[in-house]
């Protein structure tokens, strides 16, 4: 966040030794998350633990701050935090490793190379001075608002986009490389990606960023909401904020619901702050909000930018809520609250008195573990379950943006992608780093063929593991997103239940189904009929029906089953089972939506333009009637819409 650029020095005691994470001073003392703040004109205030148990640097970590001459660094502001959390048992915070703005003046200018050096330098410095760090904020203010366009200066005058892996048309590359070498440092640290507007403005576009990062494989552990558009004239350019009355508490609560929902991600309350100089605004604020942040078990700890009133960075520094000395009402209020409320923290994250969840494991999706040999319905699933387990290891069964982009009422609840196709419902807008888990029984171990029933228009790939240990990489390719193919792999699996895992390494394709057969087979006899043991129906256990054990109906023997050589199962040798599904489906396409000023809004799936044009037009993410345009990003069709609120 853009604040008053005061640089401070304190002396500071010598480092050493990690950062306790338990709850230590403050108002907060034992409660589930923290309640922090900053410093004061570049000082820690001596009264500073009587309130707040976690603390953030307002500008002394970060990098101008630090290294204003190039391979010169002082660190004496930030060591004052530093060490002020590691001997009161608070929460220390390092704020920031990579932002768009407050970064040393000698990096402009810098080739794509010689910013990549500088960069890679910065952060061993920082490791070689904090080995051991609880929480980092790795990228700040990064959001997208435009072409080339960012919440910060990224790209001007810089080149910190490209030297971190470039933004490629908004996959946000450089972010996820960023996070990379964080974790690479500092493996035990709370990463956290940290920006404003997150909850009036651009609420959709962080929530993009966090799911795009995620995918790309960026360790993000928490998102960071600075919370300067609390007011109902907050959140305004470059996050300045205050004015009005408090953001009304229900859209609060259903927009923090929301992010929670479609990115699955602990969230902070990172730069909170309410600049008024109206008492009683500010504390019906702090009562509605801080209590909700609270009792939110998603949120893990709440940092106040700035206490004392006059030295804050808002108009007058009126966000302070200690006055000449005395309190003003939001913080008598705030006194009150945390010494009878402690608040509920379920994110697992460190960072105050955790609330315990009891694990529950994943089941599977149908009660009992599916059957190998035979066929994995891809949209089958485990049910997940909540929690962590002893060794770590999470019960959650399978990852996506949380957002249904099908149009099956399977499993609709779970927001997976399914569609109704193929032979009945095939999961689909496979994106990278999607993954699903399946609990199977396989019945006998030794070298199986496993074939997945797989469409596209262009390439994908996706990875198959049981246990934790991959077994094959599978290559999808194809013309059309009608046709389904088979992709067969040799696969060797061991006897027992499992969890088989499907990860989604290159996005798009469409599957169906994956058929486990033993041995190593030439067709698959996974169809729909005849022997087939990984088949559909009945008492047969690769056919459709009844008592017949190869083919569709009853005991005919001239029908299209049964003993029947010429029908259509059973033990009919003479005709091939269909490997490919010819289906009069459109082509899931991407499609661009635009303002009418030109400026790219986001992208959608959809198999039709009609099928676009209507999730636009009923979609909740567009607050402004008016005429929008869609392209479709396949074949450069442009459609004008109007959309009436």
């Amino acid at each position: 966040m853009k604040s008053n650029f005061i640089k401070g020095i304190v002396s500071a005691a010598l480092l050493g030794g990690a950062v306790s994470a338990v709850a230590g001073p403050g108002l907060a003392d034992g409660a589930a998350k923290f309640v922090g703040n900053i410093t004061t004109r570049g000082q820690v205030q001596s009264d500073f633990g009587k309130y707040w148990n976690q603390i953030t640097a307002e500008n002394e970590c970060k990098w101008a701050s630090i290294e204003g001459s190039r391979g010169r660094y002082n660190w004496s502001g930030c060591d004052a935090c530093y060490n002020w959390a590691k001997n009161n048992g608070g929460h220390f915070k390092f704020h920031a490793l990579v932002w768009g703005s407050q970064y040393p003046n000698w990096l402009n200018g810098l080739s794509v190379d010689e910013t990549k050096k500088a960069i890679t330098a910065w952060f061993d410095a920082v490791k070689q001075h904090y080995p051991e760090i609880e929480m980092i904020d790795v990228v700040n203010e990064a959001i997208r608002t435009g072409n080339n366009n960012y919440h910060s200066g990224y790209g001007r005058n810089n080149n910190i986009i490209g030297a971190l892996g470039g933004d490629n048309g908004g996959n946000y590359q450089f972010v996820t490389t960023a996070f990379k070498m964080a974790r690479e440092r500092w493996p035990k640290a709370i990463l956290i990606y940290n920006d404003y507007n997150t909850v009036q403005w651009q609420k959709n576009e962080g929530i993009d960023l966090i799911n795009t990062i995620k995918k790309n494989g960026a360790p993000v552990d928490a998102y960071g909401l600075q919370a300067h558009d609390m007011m109902t004239q907050g959140g305004g350019a470059g996050g300045t904020g205050g004015g009005g009355g408090c953001l009304n508490i229900n859209t609060l609560k259903s927009v923090i619901s929301e992010i929670w929902n479609k990115t699955q991600t602990p969230m902070f309350i990172s730069e909170y702050d309410i600049g008024t100089d109206n008492d009683n605004v500010q504390k019906q604020c702090y009562q509605e909000q801080i209590s909700y942040f609270m009792e939110n078990e998603h949120i893990a700890g709440i940092t106040l930018w700035g206490y004392v009133y006059g030295a804050t960075w808002v108009t007058n520094g009126n966000s302070g809520i200690i006055k000449n000395g005395n309190d003003r009402p939001a913080m008598t209020w705030l006194k009150d609250y945390l010494s009878k409320n402690k608040g509920v923290n379920t994110t697992g994250l460190n960072t105050g008195v955790v609330t315990p969840v009891d694990p529950v494991p994943q089941e599977p999706f149908k009660g009992s573990p599916i059957a190998i040999p035979g066929k994995v319905e891809v949209e089958d699933f485990d049910k997940p379950g909540q929690g962590k387990n002893d060794d770590g290891t999470s019960n959650e069964s399978y990852g996506d943006d949380f957002e249904n982009h099908g149009d099956s009422d399977y499993r609709k609840d779970t927001g997976a992608d399914l569609y109704k196709k193929a032979t009945g419902v095939i999961l689909g807008y496979n994106n990278t780093g999607d993954w699903f888990e399946y609990t199977v029984n396989v019945a006998e171990a030794g070298d199986y063929t496993a074939i997945a029933s797989v469409a596209t228009e262009g390439s994908g790939t996706f990875t198959l593991s049981i246990d934790g240990k991959s077994i094959g990489e599978f290559e999808v390719s194809g013309t059309s997103w009608d046709e389904f193919n088979d992709v067969k792999k040799k696969v060797t699996l061991t006897a027992g239940k499992h969890v088989l895992r499907l990860d989604v390494t290159k996005e798009y394709f469409d599957i169906d189904y994956i058929n486990f057969v033993k041995g190593e087979v030439a067709d698959n006899p996974g169809g729909n009929g005849g022997d087939n043991p990984g088949g559909n129906g009945g008492d047969n256990p690769g056919g459709n029906g009844g008592d017949n054990p190869g083919g569709n109906g009853s005991d005919n023997p001239g029908g299209n089953g049964g003993d029947n050589p010429g029908g259509n199962g059973g033990d009919n040798p003479g005709q091939a089972i269909q490997t490919k599904l010819h289906m009069e489906t459109p082509v899931l396409s991407a499609y661009d939506v635009f303002d009418v000023n030109g400026v790219r809004l986001g992208r959608m799936m959809a198999y039709t333009m009609d099928e676009a044009v209507n999730t636009l037009k009923n979609t909740s993410e567009i607050k402004v009637q008016g005429i929008y345009l869609l392209r479709s990003v396949r074949n450069g069709a442009v459609k004008s819409v109007r959309v009436a609120r």
